[in-house]
Protein backbone atom coordinates (compact mmCIF):
# COMPACT_ATOMS: atom_id res chain seq x y z
CA UNK A 1 0.00 0.00 0.00
CA UNK A 2 1.52 3.53 -1.08
CA UNK A 3 1.95 6.22 1.55
CA UNK A 4 -0.64 8.36 1.04
CA UNK A 5 -3.11 5.31 1.36
CA UNK A 6 -1.77 4.38 4.64
CA UNK A 7 -2.22 8.24 5.56
CA UNK A 8 -5.26 8.76 7.70
CA UNK A 9 -5.63 12.63 7.08
CA UNK A 10 -6.38 12.74 3.57
CA UNK A 11 -9.93 13.71 3.50
CA UNK A 12 -12.34 11.67 1.03
CA UNK A 13 -15.71 11.11 0.22
CA UNK A 14 -17.53 8.57 -1.30
CA UNK A 15 -21.47 8.31 -3.00
CA UNK A 16 -23.51 5.43 -4.18
CA UNK A 17 -25.69 2.46 -3.74
CA UNK A 18 -25.12 -0.69 -1.67
CA UNK A 19 -26.99 -4.14 -1.35
CA UNK A 20 -26.73 -7.45 -0.35
CA UNK A 21 -28.06 -10.87 -0.89
CA UNK A 22 -27.83 -13.60 1.63
CA UNK A 23 -29.49 -17.00 3.22
CA UNK A 24 -31.76 -14.93 5.72
CA UNK A 25 -35.79 -15.48 4.79
CA UNK A 26 -37.10 -11.55 4.33
CA UNK A 27 -36.74 -9.29 5.45
CA UNK A 28 -33.36 -10.07 6.73
CA UNK A 29 -33.36 -9.29 10.52
CA UNK A 30 -29.83 -7.81 10.59
CA UNK A 31 -31.31 -4.62 9.51
CA UNK A 32 -33.43 -4.81 12.61
CA UNK A 33 -30.33 -5.41 14.76
CA UNK A 34 -31.70 -9.25 15.40
CA UNK A 35 -29.88 -12.33 14.98
CA UNK A 36 -30.01 -13.74 11.34
CA UNK A 37 -32.72 -16.36 10.37
CA UNK A 38 -31.25 -19.47 11.04
CA UNK A 39 -28.51 -18.07 13.43
CA UNK A 40 -25.76 -17.94 10.94
CA UNK A 41 -25.25 -15.55 7.57
CA UNK A 42 -23.75 -15.99 4.70
CA UNK A 43 -23.88 -13.28 1.30
CA UNK A 44 -22.94 -10.80 -1.20
CA UNK A 45 -22.46 -7.24 -0.54
CA UNK A 46 -21.79 -4.69 -3.30
CA UNK A 47 -21.23 -0.96 -3.69
CA UNK A 48 -21.11 1.09 -6.84
CA UNK A 49 -19.76 4.27 -6.37
CA UNK A 50 -21.66 6.89 -8.31
CA UNK A 51 -18.98 9.39 -7.28
CA UNK A 52 -15.86 10.10 -4.86
CA UNK A 53 -12.43 10.87 -4.22
CA UNK A 54 -9.99 10.68 -1.96
CA UNK A 55 -7.55 13.56 -1.93
CA UNK A 56 -7.87 14.72 -5.30
CA UNK A 57 -7.97 10.61 -6.34
CA UNK A 58 -11.14 10.49 -8.11
CA UNK A 59 -13.28 7.30 -7.49
CA UNK A 60 -16.48 7.89 -9.80
CA UNK A 61 -17.69 4.85 -11.20
CA UNK A 62 -15.70 2.19 -9.17
CA UNK A 63 -17.00 -0.50 -7.43
CA UNK A 64 -16.17 -3.22 -4.47
CA UNK A 65 -18.05 -6.61 -3.93
CA UNK A 66 -17.43 -8.84 -0.70
CA UNK A 67 -17.93 -11.75 0.16
CA UNK A 68 -18.47 -12.23 4.17
CA UNK A 69 -20.42 -14.80 6.91
CA UNK A 70 -20.75 -15.02 10.57
CA UNK A 71 -22.62 -16.61 13.36
CA UNK A 72 -24.54 -14.54 16.03
CA UNK A 73 -25.62 -11.09 16.39
CA UNK A 74 -22.58 -8.26 14.84
CA UNK A 75 -24.95 -5.28 15.94
CA UNK A 76 -24.87 -6.33 19.73
CA UNK A 77 -21.11 -7.97 19.74
CA UNK A 78 -22.79 -11.41 20.16
CA UNK A 79 -21.17 -13.17 16.62
CA UNK A 80 -18.30 -15.69 16.45
CA UNK A 81 -16.12 -16.65 13.10
CA UNK A 82 -16.64 -13.61 10.83
CA UNK A 83 -14.74 -14.00 7.97
CA UNK A 84 -14.75 -11.99 4.48
CA UNK A 85 -13.25 -11.97 0.95
CA UNK A 86 -13.19 -8.70 -1.05
CA UNK A 87 -12.99 -7.83 -4.85
CA UNK A 88 -11.77 -4.54 -6.04
CA UNK A 89 -12.50 -2.90 -9.77
CA UNK A 90 -9.54 -3.99 -11.45
CA UNK A 91 -10.44 -1.00 -13.78
CA UNK A 92 -9.01 1.38 -11.02
CA UNK A 93 -5.15 2.37 -11.69
CA UNK A 94 -2.99 2.11 -8.95
CA UNK A 95 -3.48 5.70 -7.11
CA UNK A 96 -7.26 4.48 -7.08
CA UNK A 97 -6.41 1.21 -5.82
CA UNK A 98 -4.35 2.05 -2.91
CA UNK A 99 -7.58 4.53 -2.23
CA UNK A 100 -10.03 2.17 -2.28
CA UNK A 101 -7.99 -0.04 -0.22
CA UNK A 102 -7.34 2.48 2.34
CA UNK A 103 -11.22 3.41 2.51
CA UNK A 104 -12.90 -0.07 2.44
CA UNK A 105 -9.85 -1.44 4.32
CA UNK A 106 -10.88 1.19 7.41
CA UNK A 107 -7.15 2.80 7.66
CA UNK A 108 -9.20 6.22 5.92
CA UNK A 109 -11.51 6.25 8.56
CA UNK A 110 -15.22 7.22 8.30
CA UNK A 111 -17.66 4.30 8.17
CA UNK A 112 -16.25 1.76 6.95
CA UNK A 113 -13.48 1.91 10.27
CA UNK A 114 -16.60 1.61 12.33
CA UNK A 115 -18.21 -0.93 10.50
CA UNK A 116 -15.23 -2.50 10.32
CA UNK A 117 -13.98 -2.57 14.24
CA UNK A 118 -17.56 -3.77 15.12
CA UNK A 119 -17.61 -6.72 12.63
CA UNK A 120 -13.87 -6.95 12.69
CA UNK A 121 -13.85 -10.01 10.00
CA UNK A 122 -10.73 -12.30 9.04
CA UNK A 123 -10.02 -11.27 5.74
CA UNK A 124 -9.84 -14.16 3.78
CA UNK A 125 -8.06 -12.50 0.76
CA UNK A 126 -8.55 -9.38 -1.45
CA UNK A 127 -8.65 -9.29 -5.32
CA UNK A 128 -8.71 -6.78 -8.53
CA UNK A 129 -11.31 -8.72 -10.75
CA UNK A 130 -13.91 -7.14 -13.17
CA UNK A 131 -17.15 -6.17 -11.65
CA UNK A 132 -20.39 -5.28 -13.10
CA UNK A 133 -22.51 -3.88 -10.82
CA UNK A 134 -25.82 -2.10 -12.39
CA UNK A 135 -29.19 -0.38 -10.33
CA UNK A 136 -32.04 1.08 -12.06
CA UNK A 137 -33.10 4.48 -11.46
CA UNK A 138 -36.62 3.35 -9.95
CA UNK A 139 -34.84 0.49 -7.83
CA UNK A 140 -36.62 -2.21 -9.68
CA UNK A 141 -33.87 -4.20 -9.55
CA UNK A 142 -30.34 -4.41 -9.19
CA UNK A 143 -27.53 -6.24 -9.44
CA UNK A 144 -23.65 -7.41 -9.50
CA UNK A 145 -21.81 -9.95 -11.53
CA UNK A 146 -17.85 -11.42 -11.71
CA UNK A 147 -17.74 -13.61 -14.09
CA UNK A 148 -17.11 -17.31 -12.84
CA UNK A 149 -16.91 -15.96 -9.39
CA UNK A 150 -20.08 -13.92 -8.31
CA UNK A 151 -23.41 -12.93 -9.03
CA UNK A 152 -25.88 -11.26 -6.93
CA UNK A 153 -28.86 -9.99 -8.10
CA UNK A 154 -32.73 -8.94 -7.07
CA UNK A 155 -35.80 -7.75 -8.25
CA UNK A 156 -38.05 -5.12 -5.71
CA UNK A 157 -40.02 -6.78 -2.80
CA UNK A 158 -43.77 -6.53 -4.01
CA UNK A 159 -47.16 -7.83 -3.13
CA UNK A 160 -51.26 -7.31 -3.54
CA UNK A 161 -51.07 -4.12 -1.43
CA UNK A 162 -48.43 -2.31 -2.73
CA UNK A 163 -49.46 0.45 -4.79
CA UNK A 164 -48.01 0.26 -8.47
CA UNK A 165 -44.43 1.58 -9.21
CA UNK A 166 -43.93 1.97 -4.56
CA UNK A 167 -40.91 0.74 -3.02
CA UNK A 168 -41.19 -1.31 0.15
CA UNK A 169 -38.62 0.63 2.57
CA UNK A 170 -37.64 0.90 5.79
CA UNK A 171 -36.70 4.27 7.76
CA UNK A 172 -33.92 4.62 10.05
CA UNK A 173 -33.30 0.85 10.23
CA UNK A 174 -31.24 0.08 13.63
CA UNK A 175 -28.94 -2.03 11.80
CA UNK A 176 -27.89 -0.30 8.65
CA UNK A 177 -24.37 -1.55 7.18
CA UNK A 178 -24.14 1.94 5.49
CA UNK A 179 -24.48 4.36 8.15
CA UNK A 180 -27.02 5.57 9.78
CA UNK A 181 -30.05 8.02 7.92
CA UNK A 182 -30.22 5.87 5.03
CA UNK A 183 -33.42 4.45 3.93
CA UNK A 184 -33.32 0.21 3.02
CA UNK A 185 -35.93 -0.73 -0.01
CA UNK A 186 -36.45 -4.38 0.09
CA UNK A 187 -36.19 -7.10 -2.50
CA UNK A 188 -36.16 -10.67 -3.04
CA UNK A 189 -33.10 -12.53 -4.51
CA UNK A 190 -33.10 -14.15 -7.79
CA UNK A 191 -29.42 -14.91 -8.03
CA UNK A 192 -26.83 -15.22 -5.35
CA UNK A 193 -23.86 -17.58 -6.14
CA UNK A 194 -20.49 -17.20 -5.04
CA UNK A 195 -17.66 -19.60 -6.01
CA UNK A 196 -14.46 -17.41 -3.87
CA UNK A 197 -11.98 -17.15 -1.14
CA UNK A 198 -13.31 -20.41 0.33
CA UNK A 199 -16.55 -19.49 0.15
CA UNK A 200 -19.55 -21.57 -2.28
CA UNK A 201 -23.50 -21.46 -1.93
CA UNK A 202 -26.18 -20.81 -5.11
CA UNK A 203 -29.94 -20.06 -4.27
CA UNK A 204 -32.62 -17.42 -5.23
CA UNK A 205 -35.64 -15.98 -3.32
CA UNK A 206 -33.94 -14.99 -0.07
CA UNK A 207 -33.42 -11.70 1.29
CA UNK A 208 -32.07 -9.02 -0.76
CA UNK A 209 -31.68 -5.04 0.46
CA UNK A 210 -30.79 -2.31 -1.02
CA UNK A 211 -29.02 1.16 0.90
CA UNK A 212 -27.61 4.23 -0.32
CA UNK A 213 -24.46 5.47 0.95
CA UNK A 214 -22.79 8.69 1.63
CA UNK A 215 -19.56 8.92 3.39
CA UNK A 216 -16.62 11.05 3.92
CA UNK A 217 -13.58 11.00 6.42
CA UNK A 218 -11.57 10.32 8.20
CA UNK A 219 -13.81 11.88 10.85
Amino acid sequence: MTEQAATTDIRWHLAGDWFDTCKCTIPCPCTFAQPPTSGDCEGIMAWRIREGNYGDVRLDGLSVVMLGSFTGNPWTGEHTDPYAGIFLDERADERQRAALGAIFGGQAGGWPAEFGEMFHPEIRGMEFAPIEVNVDDDLATWTAEIPGRVRASAEALTGPTTPEGMRVQVHNSPGSEVGPGQTATWGRSTADRADAFGFSWDRAGRSSKHFPFDWSGPS
